[in-house]
């Protein structure tokens, strides 16, 4: 509730002044007669409409000073106009994945931030590309972000035969971003390798993305050296060896340029986490909100309750109060 006007609200101060003239003032100033305590049946009846007609006027005034302020009940409508991105994440699932100098591993790490990049997103269309020898379209764009939580919890290491095929999931992601609606479209590839499959140059497929507006953010995964493997042993069971990191920066650099992106290197998870956000902020969707203001007015009730209660109180002067001058 608010006040069209409200510095009239001051005249309530006056109020009390009106009270005591009327009723203290007056008190002071009338004539005592002490012989109406013989009659208590006539005289208290009549004193008491006499105050109860004092206390309506009051009233009356004190309302008709609030409607005066416009008293006014209010609501704001909103009308959001959005222009959303259209996002592909492709995540490298080849064997190389289960090094474990991510936490649990590459994979799990990966997964476990596309989970919280998705949960970051509002109102973008997002997709879900596999690959290691070829690549599968896991998911396509969407904005049912708990359908894409599934698909991600379902990924594993060894459901598309060993390789890495960069240069096909690029294409098999542009292909999904090409029917996407949105004029924003954004790629972000994650792998840990070098591109040894797939029938497509990945340097071609980025040209073919760019033909398509699409933007590439690639992230090459991996500490700098070698990493932790695990291997299961018949005999010593599970146990891990030291294999070298190989990842094909230039590569990655290079898609990223041709299509204005850019590249990203994760040495560990808290990396990881940081290049997801850094490009969360690249890649916010435009949001405008319009707000529209409607209002109720509220004095007209008051008016009619001040007008009635003034009525009565002239009706009560006017007739059974009443004075002979």
């Amino acid at each position: 509730m608010e006040f069209k006007n409200p510095f009239i609200l001051w005249g309530l101060a006056l109020l009390p002044v009106l009270f005591y003239f009327l009723f203290v003032r007056e008190r002071e100033c009338s004539m005592g007669a002490p012989f109406f305590s013989l009659f208590p049946g006539i005289t208290t009846v009549r004193i008491q409409l006499f105050f109860f007609s004092k206390v309506l006027l009051v009233l009356a005034l004190g309302l008709f000073i609030v409607a005066l302020a416009r008293p006014q009940k209010g609501y704001i409508e909103e009308t959001l106009e959005t222009e959303g991105i259209d996002i592909v994440l492709s995540l490298d699932i080849s064997s190389s994945m289960k090094a474990e100098d991510f936490k649990p591993n590459r994979l799990g790490a990966a997964k476990n931030v596309a989970k919280e990049f998705i949960g970051g997103r509002k109102t973008d269309k997002i997709g879900l590309v596999t690959f290691s020898r070829k690549a599968i379209t896991q998911s396509p764009l969407t904005i049912d972000y708990n359908i894409l939580y599934d698909f991600i919890d379902t990924i594993e290491i060894g459901m598309i035969p060993d390789g890495t095929a960069i240069g096909n999931a690029i294409a098999e992601s542009s292909k999904r971003l090409a029917g996407g609606m949105e004029k924003s479209k954004v790629l972000i590839l994650l792998t840990d390798g070098i591109n040894n499959s797939g029938e497509i140059d990945p340097l071609t497929a980025a040209r073919a993305a760019v033909a398509l507006d699409i933007k590439i953010y690639t992230i090459g995964v991996g500490s700098m050296g070698s990493a932790p493997y695990p291997v299961q042993n018949q005999v010593f069971g599970k146990r891990y060896v030291s294999v070298p990191v190989q990842i094909d920066e230039e590569v990655l650099r290079s898609i990223a340029q041709i299509t204005g992106g850019r590249y990203f290197r994760a040495t560990d998870t808290q990396k990881l986490e940081d290049i997801y956000g850094e490009i969360d902020q690249l890649e916010k969707s435009k949001i405008e909100i319009k707000q529209y203001r409607k209002t109720r007015e509220r004095f007209v009730a008051l008016t009619l309750i001040g007008m009635l209660l003034f009525c009565l109180y002239l009706m009560l002067t006017r007739t059974y109060l009443k004075t002979i001058p």
